[in-house]
């Protein structure tokens, strides 16, 4: 697992020497620097769980870097614990109050650092951990649904969680493989790890492998510092590659030999780093139809499909809408400061025989709009903001709406949504494009039960 990283600050060669040697033979791994600024360029590229900082030092004291080292965040700050030849009260005081684990005066004992180093691990832990938890209850409302692929997907979660096997997650765009990425995460013995993300779509190809593996400071042309890359960040936890499928066949090769070897070379190093690292990869191709085109690699396929992991589209799982749809009205209703919504059993019927071809993702995004444009606390069918040429084709009309006038409203408030959105919700403009005054839209929108969209 993660060794312990110390990093010391201090502008006496002598304390570094004894701390360094004190720490490395109590197993931890150590860093030692001579100045603030230092110390923070060095938290900027790397991750530490302690830093013993003296107050009196060269350029920028103790205090100052303690002081930008406490803005970082929580999963990124170490624990800092001062020290000092020229301690007062006064001194211990301010630093507690800024953050500072503990205080230490000089001459340091053996016994004394290495207490207080385990107390601020232990401490670390904790804050950590209360961290994850704060995190997991919002993950777990999110994996919602009571159809039975949804049942299913949470006995798997439950099953697979407890292993550290590879899991390849299969599923259409939108469907929340990333969600159940961070459920396995949190389940798993390495919750207290890091879980790191790469959306290896996104990523441009020449700067995949910095991103992944890092890069050491004169490697290629930009690259002005040393940079820790993906893999090492999540050692000791979980790295997530999302669109593995985007991934190129050089970069292909270098992660297959980080799944056989558990090592790699930072782009300029010369030297080897390992990393204990479970790899959760997911997919919206079919990687198999992929190997026959040449576009994967047949064996890294075989290292990631361990467990494979399925998550359903929403289409199969219609008897879930009502239930995130309901749950994202709330989401939305609350962050924006609205009156609750309620839909009607028309609505729900609208929103359940729609294919839904973005998912999950495609409903939370409809349940936004329909907060933000919609003054009215009741919604009706003909409010939904759908496609109509992509809803259900054995839809029937006249079990829809009602009345000749129902489907007149219905048709105007698809048209002027439409012209909306072309606009970007500016109402002069659609007025323009309309033919009508902007002062006649607006009436027309009210009537329609259209609320102007908010910036």
């Amino acid at each position: 697992m993660k060794h312990i990283q110390i990093l010391v600050v201090d502008d006496e060669k002598g304390i570094q020497e004894s701390l360094c040697g004190v720490l490395e033979d109590e197993g931890y791994s150590v860093q030692a620097l001579g100045t603030g600024e230092a110390a923070l360029a060095e938290l900027q590229k790397r991750s530490y769980d302690v830093v013993l900082l003296d107050v009196w030092l060269p350029g920028m004291d103790g205090l100052d870097t303690l002081e930008r080292i406490q803005k970082m965040p929580l999963s990124e700050r170490p624990n800092v614990v001062m020290i000092s030849g020229h301690g007062n009260i006064e001194t211990a005081v301010r630093a507690t109050k800024m953050g500072a684990f503990d205080f230490l005066e000089k001459p340091l004992t053996i016994e004394k650092v290495t207490v207080t180093i385990q107390n601020a691990l232990k401490q670390r832990k904790l804050e950590v951990e209360v961290e994850r938890l704060r995190g997991a209850k919002g993950d777990e409302r999110q994996i919602l649904g009571e159809s039975v692929p949804m049942r299913a997907l949470r006995q798997q979660l439950e099953l697979m969680s407890k292993t550290n096997g590879r899991v390849l997650i299969y599923g259409e765009s939108g469907s929340g493989k990333e969600l159940v990425a961070h459920a396995i995460h949190l389940f798993s013995p390495r919750t207290q790890g890091p879980f790191v993300e790469v959306n290896c779509a996104a990523i441009p190809e020449d700067l995949i492998e910095s991103e992944l593996f890092g890069h050491r400071k004169g490697s290629f042309v930009g690259a002005a510092d040393d940079k820790i890359g993906k893999f090492e960040k999540s050692d000791g936890g979980t790295l997530f590659l999302d669109e593995v499928g985007d991934m190129s066949l050089k970069t292909q090769a270098k992660v297959l030999r980080v799944l056989d070897e558990g090592r790699f070379e930072p782009l300029g190093a010369e030297e080897s780093i390992r990393a204990d690292v479970r790899v959760i990869a997911a997919t919206n191709k079919n990687l198999e139809d992929e190997i026959e085109r040449g576009n994967f690699r047949e064996d890294l396929f075989y290292r990631l499909n361990v467990i494979p992991f399925h998550v359903p589209p929403l289409r199969e799982r219609v008897e879930d809408i009502r239930l995130l749809a309901d749950h994202f009205l709330h989401e939305f209703t609350t962050g924006y400061g609205r009156k609750p919504k309620e839909l009607t059993a028309e609505a729900y019927r609208v929103l359940e025989e729609y294919p839904w071809p973005g998912n999950v993702r495609e409903l939370k995004n409809l349940m936004e709009r329909i907060v933000i444009m919609n003054p009215q606390t009741r919604v009706e069918a003909r409010q939904i903001p759908l496609n109509s040429s992509k809803r259900n084709v054995l839809e029937r009309p006249q079990e829809r709406f009602g009345s000749l006038q129902e489907v007149r409203e219905a048709a105007e408030r698809d048209y002027i949504f439409k012209k909306l959105d072309e606009t970007g919700g500016n109402v002069t403009k659609t007025a323009e494009l309309l033919g009508l005054e902007r002062s006649h839209l607006y009436r027309k929108m009210k009537a329609l039960g259209i609320g102007p969209k908010e910036t």
